[in-house]
């Protein structure tokens, strides 16, 4: 019977009373009722297990033989035969031995022998030995053991010098490449956290990774290898495991790993969305837009309602899809859900643009998703809308049209090259000075920033009143540009600049200058208002309603403060002013002869027409608001002590959602909603509350989400219905820094991971270091452990 050596030598405390077992797990059979009731007081040590049959070998001894201790290699199957005696081990074989030979000796109980475990397991010249082959049993003839040692440099000592190398620990192979393995994973774990480090800097900012050449002697790497080498240069402990220094085949900085590590971070990052999403009702905001590589681009945000009460507004996904056809675009909507665990009967609310694959009443994308859930309600776009209404003022009013023309003609010429630009802005910049000079301007910080002419388009929100208030500032500069460009006789928009010059240098240009201004400032407002993130349905229609009163209140009252600034404005630069009871005399010979003075044209036919179809317009695109959910809503608001409160119709709200509220709980609903309306009315907690996203707010800061569930479970889905797409139109702002004229090659994949981390950075850097190199140490097998 063979045996490997016990790693343990120090002798079992016998001090201690009763059986002790120190095994982990082939011991759990050995239980003291199979020892004689005489060794109740003795002391059981595991030592080691048999090689070649289950066997192991034991430490044996009692409190009266402190130093005196019996070794015997048992087997399993026979551990109820374990011991027969304390001082006698069968035959003559002496435990004494143990004390003086201890260090090598070994019994057989099976084989009433005794063997040298060290010439056993290294003596290979002395195989003829009775200590490693037959066994000793001349028990009566201890010189024979004494022969068997030898002198000092004799084969027994030499092997119980290797043996004793064996059982020292700390030179085993498997301990050093413990040692060995241990630095390797430190080594590792800080490669891996500095990569990590390089990546999040380059995501937050929406930089690229790679460089043209990533040699070791480039003089540009890249940005991700450029980076790491900066936080190598400042830390020792990153510059002795990173880059050179790093293995061949483990230094982390492949795009692969990139892309690993970026991929990572977004799953983490989507599971934190998705966590703080929950089960709550959410609404679906859709748009899409051509990429730098002109690839049709869907992107995806979702709003919900968080834990606080706060409206969120989070971006999920962009998905690359092959037509806009509505039931392509749905197609890969319900695969964004089914990647991220969501499901099409939660959605309560869906905001798209006015496009017909979009809004369409019977094959659009809206129709398409309520006819699986009808409770999906659909919102377009109110800034949208609003772009919409100015873009049918400038269509619809001739005057206005040719007005707009005029100014695009200017933008045109006078910024149409860098030379003219640059002489506009030497221009502008020296007016500047005189004026702080002059004391006409104030000087300070954030005062006279460099202003440029924009250029207006019908799909940029606010670009036409950011174009209209520069032209007003840098009026006096433009017209000097033109004369400079009509008097260059070489120059080929002279005739241009000439017929511009005439046209500034008009009352009706003047007119029309400032009565669009302060029409697209008030819509302009209204537009920014509508842009933020957390906008509700009702604020959004109080806005709307207050943007159409202030219209009407400047067509009633704004005439006179109108025409004294625009005389202000003429007298300033020189412009004949005309006489308001003399007759119009237009550009164009009208077919017929009207006799219409001046008062009457620009008040009448421009000021009245224009301000009326605004208003107009506003109406027709707004009707919206007129339809039976968002009168319901309505009565959510807490404006003037709950003024608008009516129960009857917030009950016929709960109805327009039956996958929210049964019949029982509708019931339960008309109850809360008499406590209710009485608390909130008496609370002074309550009053002065703006909007009902306050009044969410403060229901979860005051615990009367729980007091009245049905009530906070309303509030939520009005608050969840959307009212911009404006989240939408920051994603491909977002994609055109990330995407870029350089970076046209990105995969769909690699593009929606950096936008993901660059849009959503509160919640990418919520995140620590650790959560997100498990994900990509787990993604696959690494050749690095942490």
């Amino acid at each position: 019977m063979l045996f490997r050596p016990s790693l343990c030598n120090s002798s079992p405390d016998s001090s201690s009373p009763g059986l002790q077992l120190f095994a982990s797990s082939p011991l759990r059979l050995f239980q003291p009722s199979y020892l004689p009731s005489s060794f109740e007081e003795s002391t059981v040590q595991i030592l080691g297990y048999g090689i070649q049959s289950p066997a192991i070998i034991l430490w044996i001894g009692t409190k009266s033989e402190e130093h005196i201790y019996k070794r015997a290699l048992v087997s399993l199957v026979t551990i109820s035969f374990l011991i027969r005696g304390v001082d006698k081990i069968r035959g003559d074989f002496n435990p004494f031995w143990f004390k003086d030979y201890g260090s090598w000796l070994e019994y057989s109980i099976e084989k009433d022998a005794a063997f040298c475990m060290c010439c056993y397991l290294f003596g290979e010249e002395t195989r003829y030995d009775a200590f490693i082959t037959q066994g000793f049993k001349s028990w009566r003839k201890k010189e024979r053991i004494e022969n068997h040692v030898g002198g000092p440099n004799s084969v027994h000592n030499q092997a119980y010098e290797k043996c004793q190398n064996l059982l020292n620990q700390e030179q085993h192979i498997e301990t050093i490449v413990i040692k060995q393995s241990s630095q390797a994973r430190t080594d590792y774990r800080i490669r891996l956290k500095a990569t990590l480090a390089s990546v999040r800097f380059l995501l937050r900012q929406g930089l690229p990774f790679r460089g043209h050449d990533e040699s070791e002697d480039s003089n540009n790497m890249g940005n991700f290898l450029e980076l790491l080498q900066v936080l190598a240069n400042q830390n020792e402990a990153i510059k002795r495991v990173v880059l050179e220094n790093a293995p061949e085949n483990l230094k982390l900085t492949s795009p692969k790993i990139q892309k690993d590590i970026v991929n990572a971070a977004a799953i983490e990052t989507t599971q934190v969305i998705i966590s703080e999403l929950g089960d709550a009702p959410f609404s679906l905001l859709v748009d899409e837009s051509r990429d730098i590589s002109i690839k049709e681009q869907m992107a995806v945000v979702i709003r919900y309602v968080d834990k606080r009460g706060c409206v969120i507004e989070r971006f999920l996904a962009i998905e690359h899809v092959a037509d806009t056809k509505a039931q392509s675009l749905k197609l890969a909507i319900e695969a964004i859900f089914f990647r991220h665990g969501l499901s099409m009967s939660s959605l309560r609310g869906q905001g798209y643009d006015g496009a017909a694959n979009m809004k369409g009443e019977l094959n659009g994308l809206q129709r398409l998703i309520q006819n699986e859930n009808p409770s999906a309600f659909y919102v377009h776009c109110f800034a949208h809308q609003l772009q919409l209404t100015l873009v049918a003022v400038a269509k619809d009013n001739n005057l206005i049209d040719a007005f707009f023309e005029s100014v695009s003609m200017v933008l045109n010429v006078v910024g149409g090259s860098c030379k003219r630009h640059d002489m506009l802005q030497n221009i502008q910049d020296a007016k500047v000075v005189d004026a702080l000079d002059s004391g006409e301007l104030e000087s300070g910080q954030g005062l006279n920033q460099k202003t440029s002419l924009k250029r207006p388009g019908d799909t940029r929100w606010g670009s036409h009143h950011d174009t209209l208030i520069n032209l007003l500032l840098m009026f006096s500069s433009v017209v000097d540009v033109l004369e400079i460009i009509s008097d260059d006789s070489t120059s080929e928009h002279k005739g241009s600049a000439t017929n511009l010059l005439s046209v500034l240098d008009d009352f009706d240009f003047a007119f029309k200058l400032h009565l669009m201004r302060d029409i697209l400032g008030i819509t302009n407002e209204l537009s920014k208002l509508l842009q933020r993130k957390d906008q509700n349905i009702i604020t959004a229609m109080e806005l709307v309603r207050v943007s159409k009163k202030r219209l009407q209140m400047m067509r009633d009252d704004g005439w006179d403060s109108l025409l004294f600034e625009v005389h202000s404005f003429c007298n300033k630069y020189e412009i004949i002013i005309p006489n308001m009871n003399d007759m119009f005399v237009g550009r164009k010979r009208s077919r017929r002869k009207a006799e219409l003075t001046n008062l009457h044209h620009f008040r009448v036919d421009v000021f009245y027409a224009t301000i009326d179809l605004q208003l107009q317009e506003l109406n027709r695109r707004f009707n919206v608001v007129n339809t039976e959910l968002l009168l319901c809503v309505a009565c959510l608001d807490p404006s003037d002590s709950f003024s608008a409160f009516d129960k009857e119709k917030l009950i016929r709200l709960s109805q327009l959602y039956p996958n929210d509220f049964s019949d029982l709980d509708r019931v339960r609903l008309d109850s809360q909603l008499s406590n209710y309306i009485t608390d909130m009315r008496t609370n002074s907690k309550f009053f002065g509350v703006k909007g009902i996203s306050g009044l969410a707010q403060k229901m979860v800061e005051t615990k009367r989400d729980i007091a009245y569930p049905l009530i906070y479970l309303l509030l939520k889905l009005a608050l969840t219905l959307p009212v911009a797409t404006a989240t939408v139109e920051r994603v491909f702002s977002a994609m055109k820094i990330v995407k870029s004229r350089l970076r046209n090659r990105m995969e769909d994949e690699w593009m929606n991971d950096c936008l993901l981390m660059y849009i959503e950075k509160d919640i990418f850097n919520s995140i620590d270091d650790e959560t997100i190199m498990q994900r990509f140490q787990n993604m696959k097998n690494r050749r690095g452990q942490l």
